[in-house]
């Protein structure tokens, strides 16, 4: 899959040729293109940016450059591709959208700097993406993130493929939690279950659990999974498990404020 990076900044994607990543590039699994709106600048100073019409504080990015660069990709290409512009203004990045990404065979991702883009390089591309409701200095960062989150996910890069399945917002779901060597820890063990050797058992547990953390940390994910027959009648364990516990609760309140009750008033001297 390729990637193309339009960006004033290129330096930023070095950051990418590390780890399992960088192995992917080295194997041409993966293809990394930085492009530098600067070098289709018209003046003596390179200049990219310029101030608003109608006023208004900071500066915008010029259409020119973006689009000429953007137009010299294609060129390079011969083909078309998928732009995105990163912006505040966009639809939220998740992993839907990784996952819709990396089925691409090329993705541009222009990286904005300054107060915002002219209107007219909007126009060029097929869609806008945010990070989140906050404002970063520039679209470099978000850049890094939707590449590696894409990445991940195109055939080959991942070790383990599963690994790409059974995580975090993989099923609209977290992920269980998990556990490794030493079985006990400073006197905090692993789950029996998952040193039973019962595959079965084990699965139900880590799709129980995974209910659990979801409904508890993520309600508004909980609230868009569609449960099958499996997922109800876990959900309804967990009910009465939480239910037992606030009546152990209760109790032990009780029990506590008998004792105080009990207690004798001390006595005149």
């Amino acid at each position: 899959m390729r990637f193309e990076i339009v960006t004033l900044f290129p330096e930023f994607l070095e950051t990418l040729k590390i780890g399992l990543l960088g192995k992917a590039i080295e194997s041409g699994l993966v293809q990394i293109v930085a492009h530098n709106p600067r070098d289709y600048a018209t003046d003596r100073h390179r200049s990219v940016d310029d101030a608003p019409y109608g006023g208004g504080d900071g500066m915008l990015m010029m259409p020119g450059p973006v689009i000429e660069a953007l137009e010299a990709l294609d060129a390079a290409r011969g083909g078309p591709t998928h732009r995105v512009l990163l912006t505040p203004q966009g639809s939220r990045f998740d992993q839907a959208t990784a996952r819709r990404f990396s089925s691409l065979p090329s993705l541009t991702l222009v990286c904005g700097r300054y107060e915002g883009f002219d209107e007219r390089i909007r126009e060029e591309v097929h869609e806008e993406i945010s990070l989140g409701d906050f404002v970063l200095l520039g679209g470099e960062i978000a850049a890094l993130t939707i590449v590696e989150a894409t990445a991940r996910l195109v055939a080959g890069v991942l070790g383990n493929e599963g690994s790409a399945v059974e995580e975090s917002h993989s099923a609209g779901r977290l992920e269980y939690p998990q556990y490794t060597r030493p079985a006990v820890f400073r006197g905090r063990a692993v789950p029996e279950i998952l040193l039973s050797g019962n595959h079965a058992a084990i699965a139900r547990w880590r799709r129980k659990e995974s209910l659990r953390r979801t409904r508890t940390r993520r309600p508004d994910l909980f609230a868009k999974l569609e449960l099958d027959k499996l997922d109800r009648k876990l959900i309804a364990e967990l009910d009465a498990e939480a239910a037992a516990e606030v009546a152990e609760a209760t109790a032990k309140a009780a029990t506590a404020n008998e004792s105080v009750d009990d207690t004798p008033e001390p006595s005149e001297s």
